[in-house]
């Protein structure tokens, strides 16, 4: 629990990096079953939250593959209605190729990684300015937990690195990192439930400041 609280209190200094904050509640309901031999599929509903109300809201289907048992590809897609500047909704699309690796380690002491590759296009014409959230990029996500004995709570420590590959000022280059604490409960039955607390902060682009959110997760196993 030590690291758990060390990697917190590295979180919490990062924010103090920028005066300029942003506060989002994001929730997350899904629901997951089988579908051949070694397959999965999921379907979730994800909204997200600022201080004017619903800022992004989008549906995703997913569907992976476990290849070993430290192994598992998937493929995602997202029809994303986002909030603009101007206060107006628009629609996106956006999918997602992943590599997820998770490896036992060391007793009760997990390590996992993530690779994906995301594209996000829009229904008329390309977007007008980058967006690491919602445009093409290229993520990286290692991420650590520790199942504690006789708890249902099993401490989770992520950090996440975006970069656009796409030509242009902007372009090839890392322009975001996210870093998130967090906990998943261990409950009987097909009930699965997470929360975590998440600062993200793009990189030169200090007027930007830091975005924290707090978020919240159930998945109903088939």
């Amino acid at each position: 629990m030590k690291v758990f609280a060390f990697f917190l209190f590295a979180a919490l200094s990062f924010s103090s990096f920028s005066q300029n904050h942003e506060t989002m509640v994001w929730t997350e309901l899904g629901v997951r079953g089988n579908l051949i031999k070694k397959s999965d599929w999921a379907m979730e509903l994800n909204t997200r939250f600022n201080e004017e109300g619903v800022a992004t809201f989008f549906p995703q289907l997913g569907i992976n593959y476990k290849i070993t048992k430290w192994l598992k590809p998937s493929i995602d897609y997202r029809f994303l209605v986002d909030k603009n500047k101007y206060g107006n909704y628009k629609t996106s699309h956006r999918v997602n190729v992943n590599l997820n690796f998770k490896s036992k380690v060391a007793r009760r002491f997990y390590m996992g990684a993530r690779v994906r590759y995301q594209y996000g296009f829009e229904q008329f014409g390309a977007p007008v300015s980058y967006n690491d959230d919602f445009d093409q990029a290229i993520r990286l996500k290692p991420s650590f937990s520790y199942d504690i004995s006789n708890s249902v709570f099993t401490p989770t420590f992520s950090a996440e690195w975006f970069y656009n590959p796409e030509l242009g000022e902007n372009g090839r280059q890392f322009t975001k990192i996210r870093i998130a604490i967090g906990s998943k409960l261990e409950l009987e039955g097909p009930h699965s439930v997470s929360f975590k607390y998440q600062l993200d902060k793009r990189f030169n682009n200090f007027a930007s400041g830091v975005r924290h959110v707090a978020s919240f997760s159930y998945e109903y196993k088939l």
